[in-house]
């Protein structure tokens, strides 16, 4: 009985929360158009092949503008710029989208044991990711994949390890401000281990500011993959990511700008999009906008 109402709770305050969020327009709409992106991103491989429209190369249809046999044109080896935009969309979005993951579950366990538990290990532990802290993502991603080099699983260690204090310290946060509350020390005279209240039921409560986080770093992760693959750091040619696309498209501005204005548009668009959701997030999981 009492699982049934509190899972009748959750229902209630999930539907409050999306009631809220379909009240932001500006949120909505960046939920449209990453949603929009995510559909091509799976539907790629059948909307376009990758071996012949992607990597293929084609002299002779090579640098012709947008067209209806090529929508976005052709690059200078003949290759569909469309069908390199939707594929690129998948290494952009599946990259950002591991490493928050990776980042999120690390970054849950240091500041969960940080917050949690208090003392030294809060010292040692919150002062381990001020180190981190002090280096910029984007100086720590450039650093990291400089001494392992260029693949995309060291980019992957690179972003991780890049946002896993920035996910410490917030969740840290949530777990300093719910752990004393009556239901925790309930939940201990009850005869609960520590882990077992740290996942049953802090982290659970201190998930909303670790989604809006995510969905915010998220665009800035998106933002650093296209950036390093620019400096030739990230993804390796001819794999289509974004950034490789601006980067071999940045000798042919004046001949074919589109070149650069359409993947430039496609990373504008996606991380707006997440930004305008994230934003919408962190208004409708805020208690103070509860009616």
């Amino acid at each position: 009985m009492k699982k049934q109402e509190n899972e009748m709770k959750a229902r209630s305050q999930f539907t409050a929360i999306m009631m809220r969020l379909r009240k932001n327009k500006l949120a909505m709409l960046g939920l449209a158009i990453l949603l929009f992106m995510a559909a091509l991103a799976l539907c790629a491989d059948f909307i376009a092949d990758y071996d012949t429209q992607v990597v293929g190369q084609d002299m002779d249809a090579r640098l012709e503008g947008p067209s209806a046999d090529h929508w976005f044109g052709t690059d200078q080896f003949g290759r569909d710029v469309f069908a390199r935009i939707i594929h690129g969309a998948r290494i952009s979005l599946t990259l950002s989208i591991i490493a928050m993951a990776i980042a999120v579950a690390i970054g849950a366990i240091i500041g969960a044991i940080a917050g949690y538990f208090g003392g030294f290990r809060d010292n040692i532990l919150m002062r381990l990711m001020d180190i981190l802290l002090a280096i910029p993502p984007m100086l720590m991603s450039i650093s990291i994949v400089a001494a392992l080099g260029q693949s995309m699983s060291n980019l992957l260690i690179a972003l991780s390890i890049a946002y896993i204090p920035v996910f410490a310290r917030v969740i840290r946060s949530s777990i300093l401000s719910i752990k004393d509350q009556e239901f925790i020390e309930a939940s201990r005279c009850c005869g609960s281990n520590d882990w077992h209240i740290i996942i049953k039921h802090i982290i659970p409560n201190a998930i909303g500011p670790i989604i809006v986080q995510a969905t915010l770093a998220m665009g800035a992760t998106i933002l650093i993959i296209a950036s390093l693959s620019f400096m030739g750091l990230g993804v390796k040619p001819p794999a289509s990511e974004w950034g490789t696309m601006l980067y071999e498209g940045r000798d042919f501005l004046r001949q074919a700008p589109y070149l650069v204005l359409i993947p430039g548009t496609a990373i504008t668009l996606a991380v707006i999009s997440l930004n305008l959701l994230g934003d919408g997030l962190r208004d409708a999981l805020d208690p103070r906008m509860k009616n």
